[in-house]
């Protein structure tokens, strides 16, 4: 008998083992992509309706943590990351009547921006005063956001999650992108005022400019945000006016509520009626002007004498003008239009829509998206027009600039209105497509930082709510429930100054993107000469 020997407990096959010291370092290395990812999520929770603005601040400096050091692919992916948190419950009213595709389509695409933002941070990060080139890199990504492709999509500039915040009268400074640029400087600088400490904890020492940069960087903008309330008004300059909006609501929620569009005309119309009784019986007081929804009167009243009747009968029965929302055909072509109707002479001014929403009021690629899903061209039969002029109605002598809902979210129709004289900014929208979604406090705290950029009252007529009036100091006065019929009627002060971001317009955001590709060159030649020294002392 032949007996083979085996070891005794030993098993035939050696398997590896996992050791906790190894799922620890592979936790570890997850750990700054997950990172990321919350750090957009919480960027996402300072904007409305939530208050917590201050939530950008942590957001930026978690967001400066994972990106410092890193190499150009690390940083590409982290920023991709930090988007898609942010970009993602930020932008999810985009698909709630046409499904997941085109939301995660935009967001997916938006976030590309933010990704090569993060590559730039990564890049600035070795440099002295990292947080200021790092946060002029954030407004040059925003500022590229706003302008491509198809003319942009700014929704989610860091500046109009601020609205409640300390730094909102650097809206009046700058504009946007200034308000955006102190945010962000604020927050990656908290990071480094972080890293400082711990450093010095650490090895007991830390450079006194590097210090200096640090506080520097917390105490600028919040100071800079201090002294601009200077800039900050509610005091009447021309006198004042007594505004009345009006929120007829919808017959139902979704894409389609304009199937009974007389339906929509007749609410706003039959509101307006209710508004001129309650004048009449001493409840409200006399309005000089109304202002009613975009969209509210989606039937011409250029081309259908019923329905100008009835446009016509609201405006005799409350005795002042008129501006409404209409769709009007023109010379064969579409146009999204606000018309000022009187009640003596009928309409006597129109504005155009300038910023046409792409892939709601017009398709884009037309052709290959048909070829891809044929629902998108049906929904979008035929394209609208944009207009080419500033809208400004003269209302009982008052200039009203007219700003039609989506064209509130794009610096320049915003600035053209004040500079072309408005004295008072009307943003006249139709937010019944997107439900009880989070997109209608998102545009109202939008309004809410172009009434402080301008100093001027903002009044929000929107079809379904939320409508609004704003002072010039960013407060909301009133303000309507959602789906539900209401008017809002205030005296409001009308002002003609114009602020340093009124005077300015662009030139702030030229000066943050310069600054930012001089931060980006420094830091490019600054790795070449590095490489450049590590070849020379290998050679020797």
């Amino acid at each position: 008998m032949t007996v083979t020997a085996t070891s005794v407990g030993q098993p035939d096959q050696l398997e590896p083992q996992t050791t906790p010291v190894s799922r620890r370092a592979r936790l570890l290395r997850l750990l700054p992509a997950a990172a990321a990812a919350l750090a957009g999520v919480l960027l996402y929770a300072s904007f409305p309706p939530r208050t917590v603005w201050w939530l950008a601040l942590p957001a930026f400096a978690v967001f400066g943590w994972v990106l410092r050091g890193r190499t150009w692919k690390a940083a590409l992916g982290l920023g991709y990351l930090f988007g898609l948190g942010f970009l993602l419950p930020l932008l999810v009213w985009t698909g709630v009547e046409v499904g997941p595709g085109p939301w995660l389509a935009l967001v997916a695409i938006e976030a590309v921006f933010i990704a090569l933002v993060g590559v730039g941070v990564a890049k600035v990060s070795a440099l002295p005063a990292w947080p200021v080139w790092a946060a002029a890199l954030w407004t040059a990504g925003e500022a590229a956001r706003a302008r491509v492709p198809f003319n942009g999509f700014p929704w989610g500039k860091i500046a109009f999650g601020q609205a409640d915040g300390v730094f909102l009268p650097l809206a009046a400074l700058g504009g946007t992108p200034v308000l955006g640029f102190a945010v962000v400087l604020c927050g990656f600088g908290l990071h480094e005022t972080v890293r400082l400490f711990l450093d010095r904890r650490r090895t007991g020492e830390v450079r006194r400019s590097a210090a200096a940069v640090a506080l520097l960087s917390l105490a600028v903008p919040v100071g800079a945000a201090l002294a601009s309330r200077t800039l900050v008004s509610d005091k009447a300059e021309d006198g004042t006016a007594t505004v009345a909006v009006i929120q007829g609501n919808v017959p139902r929620l979704g894409l389609d509520f304009n199937s009974q569009r007389r339906a929509v005309l007749d609410y706003h119309a039959r509101e307006t009626e209710r508004l001129a009784a309650e004048v009449k019986a001493g409840r409200k007081p006399q309005p000089d002007f109304v202002l009613w929804p975009e969209n509210s009167s989606d039937i011409d009243p250029f081309a259908y004498a019923d329905a100008a009747a009835v446009i016509d009968k609201a405006a005799k029965a409350v005795g002042v003008p008129i501006s409404v929302g209409g769709v009007v055909e023109r010379g064969g072509r579409l146009y999204n239009e606000q018309i000022l109707w009187d009640p003596e002479k009928g309409p006597t001014q129109t504005y155009d829509k300038r910023q046409i929403q792409p892939f709601g009021e017009y398709l884009p690629l037309r052709s290959l998206i048909g070829a891809i899903n044929s629902q998108w061209t049906s929904m979008v039969r035929q394209d609208f027009s944009r207009g080419t002029k500033p809208g400004v109605f003269t209302m009982d002598d008052t200039k009203v600039g007219l700003v039609t809902c989506y064209e509130a979210a794009f610096d320049w129709a915003v600035r053209s209105e004040v500079t072309d004289g408005a004295q008072l900014i009307s943003v006249p929208s139709n937010n019944a497509t997107f439900d009880r979604s989070e997109m209608t406090y998102q545009q109202l705290a939008m309004s809410r930082v172009r009434a402080v950029e301008h100093s001027r009252t903002v009044t929000v007529p929107v079809t379904s709510g939320v409508s609004a009036i704003i002072m010039p100091d960013g407060r909301i006065t009133q303000k309507t429930g959602m789906f539900v019929a209401d008017n809002l009627v205030q005296k409001v002060p009308l002002r003609s100054s114009e602020t340093p971001a009124t005077r300015l317009g662009i030139l702030p955001e030229i000066a943050l993107v310069l600054a930012a590709a001089g931060g980006l060159g420094w830091a490019v030649a600054a790795g070449v000469r590095a490489r450049r020294g590590a070849g020379a002392q290998a050679q020797v």
